[in-house]
């Protein structure tokens, strides 16, 4: 059988887990995902007192590899790029580890510096997030070290990597259950030493680009405390008060409280505490108030330093892409009507113009509206029967790249709203929002659906929109010269969601 020459597995051996994903370019230069394993094995358990993999871990690793062995053998992919992190690099037997798996698993390992590991973690994040002209720093916490980078947009200044792992903090730090106030302290003191022996004069980030384990499980929880529903973690913020609120939680509860804590997973409740402290510390010692999730992080920076080793993307690391543009192409891959959408959408600004000084509505908000109006007839693709369905779902499950996952999921809703139902609280999807949400989606949903029956034909005949607005009436004049009997009967038909969402009567005119 011929084997693909455009996948690609990579490996990551890690303190606390493996993780294998096996990937396949597309020759558009980008990657999707056919598989993801990751598996808890704790590779560095005991080494701080021992200084070497202990052989109950060592078996463990040994089976979660020739497990995932025997997936990616499956896949028939070009290569696999393995590499051992943190635990294997310290411990006096890692070499002997390397070379058993290589023997016994056959996969060759390269152990990796700590700055190897962070130039990994900067390669991910650019791929993910545009920080031009914004000083930060990216973050990524394994168990057995932390990683960080700082960067003024796309210029590094320093990539530095401590031994502050959620695995290797735990165990030198933590000794009871709960955690005791006197071993928090003393946590705290070392975390702090640490980052004021390397960064003597601090790096003052806007925010912090969060990966690894500890930042996705972060993610997960504050998610669960706030009831969001969002579709994954990446590209989540998180504030300052949030990561405090939440440790002061974990800490206190015992172990066996912390497993059922919602979105924590039960293999990292021992680990928690000190990885959720090393990222409240980071973030005071930086001054930054927001943290960023970057779901993917050093096993996605590991992909793209393989595919392009092979050939299988652009050698030179390519700008990422405006929102917009990911947008259009996301559309285009829908085979939307680019007329239509791009004249609802022109139109939709028009009218969020006039109303945004009055309803306190932004450049976010008007960016969440331009990506719903591009995409609102996306579920086409799928039938015309109840397309704002397949539209909601299609837009909540794609990558969108510049946006939130509390951005996306309203992008997801504005366009559903464009037809048919008025929201309501028993739709699933809205009724998770919350309230200040959950008016947006009403505020954004009226002016697409007003907007979307202003083009009623589909020709662009409405072109020229004059708004005035009082206390308790909108008027729209349309200023053509042509029939738009029938986009004025469109819009008239579709304004009861705006009518409801700003409080005004609709007046639809033409001269």
């Amino acid at each position: 059988m011929t084997v693909p020459s455009n996948r690609l597995a990579a490996i990551d051996i890690g303190t606390n887990s493996i993780r294998c994903i096996v990937v396949e370019a597309a020759p558009n230069g980008k990657f999707k995902i056919l598989d993801d394993e990751k598996a808890t094995v704790r590779l560095g358990e005991g080494l701080y007192r021992t200084g070497e993999l202990t052989p109950a871990s060592w078996q463990r690793a040994i089976e979660a590899l020739v497990r995932m062995k025997k997936v990616v053998d499956g896949y028939r992919v070009r290569a696999i790029e393995a590499v051992a992190t943190s635990a294997v690099r310290q411990a006096a037997n890692g070499r002997e580890f390397i070379e058993l798996v290589d023997r016994e698993v056959g996969i060759t390992v390269q152990v990796i510096s700590g700055e190897e590991e962070a130039e990994l973690a900067v390669l991910s994040a650019r791929h993910n997030f545009d920080m031009e002209g914004i000083p930060h720093a990216m973050i990524d916490i394994g168990g057995g070290s932390v990683e960080i980078i700082t960067a003024f947009g796309g210029h590094v200044e320093e990539l530095v990597s401590l031994p502050l792992g959620a695995v290797v903090l735990t165990e030198r730090f933590i000794k009871s259950d709960p955690v005791a106030a006197m071993d928090e302290e003393r946590l705290r003191k070392y975390i702090r030493s640490s980052l004021h022996d390397r960064f003597e004069e601090g790096f003052p980030a806007y925010c912090l680009l969060g990966s690894g384990g500890t930042m996705n499980a972060i993610a997960s929880m504050v998610m669960a405390m706030g009831n969001e529903g969002y579709q994954s973690v990446h590209g989540y913020d998180i504030l300052r008060s949030q990561v405090v609120h939440l440790l002061a939680m974990l800490l206190r509860k015992g172990f066996g409280e912390r497993r059922s804590v919602p979105g924590l997973n039960a293999d990292r409740s021992d680990i928690i505490i000190a990885g959720v402290t090393a990222v409240d510390e980071l973030m005071r010692f930086f001054g930054a108030n927001i943290l960023r999730i970057n779901e993917r992080g050093i096993r996605e920076g590991l992909i793209l330093r393989g595919l392009r080793r092979h050939g299988l993307l652009p050698q030179e690391e390519q700008p990422p892409r405006s929102w917009r543009e990911v947008i259009l192409e996301f559309a285009r891959s829908c085979h939307f009507d680019e007329e239509h959408s791009l004249h609802v959408t022109r139109l939709c600004l028009t009218l969020f113009d006039h109303l945004a000084g009055q309803f306190c509505l932004g450049e976010r908000e008007r960016q969440v509206l331009e990506a719903a109006a591009i995409l609102h007839d996306v579920g086409y693709l799928i039938s015309y029967e109840s397309h704002h369905k397949h539209t909601y779902l299609l837009i909540r499950h794609a990558e969108l790249f510049g946006f939130t996952p509390r951005e996306r999921e309203l992008i997801a809703n504005v366009a559903r709203y464009h037809r048919k139902s008025l929201p309501k609280k028993k739709h699933e999807s809205y009724a998770r929002l919350a309230p200040a949400d959950r008016l947006l989606v009403q505020q954004l949903g009226g002016i697409l659906r007003l907007c979307d029956g202003l083009d009623r034909r589909r020709n662009s005949q409405v072109r020229t929109l004059d708004c005035s607005l009082t206390s308790s009436t909108f008027t729209i004049t349309v200023v053509d010269q042509e029939d738009v009997s029938v986009e004025l009967f469109g819009g008239s038909a579709k304004g009861d969601l705006f009518e409801i969402a700003f409080g005004r009567k609709l007046l639809l005119t033409t001269v």
